[in-house]
């Protein structure tokens, strides 16, 4: 089981070269029959990059989404209350970005290594990334 985080889901679906081996490899591992999860605060990240016109994608954001959610292996984890709340409760120093701090909340809550490109995440102690 792996997290993807926003900028790291978008790649993948892209086919972009971004993404590192260790990345390519977790990723590949997953899609039999393992899971990938992503939090549903990504899924209105990237709503809100394209209604503000900071990023385009091949279709309308909700066919994309949907399209992305057909993977067999991916699953849209819900910001529920336990996330919300684990999400303001974060043991030591972490930055005040909402949505990384959910997501970093979601990885932690399924004890599973967030695939993250962010600098800030990466130096977080309290969870673990491939990067």
């Amino acid at each position: 089981m792996i997290v993807l985080d926003t900028h790291i889901l978008v790649w993948w679906a892209s086919g972009s070269q971004q993404l590192t081996p260790a990345m390519q490899k977790a990723i590949k591992a997953q899609l039999d029959g393992g899971r990938i999860l992503v939090s549903s605060i990504s899924a209105w990240e990237i709503a809100m990059l394209v209604a503000h016109g900071r990023m385009a994608l091949s279709m309308d954001v909700e066919r994309w989404l949907e399209t992305v959610g057909q993977i067999e292996a991916v699953r849209f984890v819900p910001v529920d209350n336990e996330i919300s709340i684990k999400s303001c409760q974060l043991p030591g120093e972490f930055h005040k970005d909402p949505a990384d701090r959910i997501i970093v909340a979601t990885a932690r809550q399924f004890a599973a290594p967030l695939l993250t490109a962010d600098e800030k995440i990466q130096s977080y102690p309290h969870v673990q990334t491939i990067r």
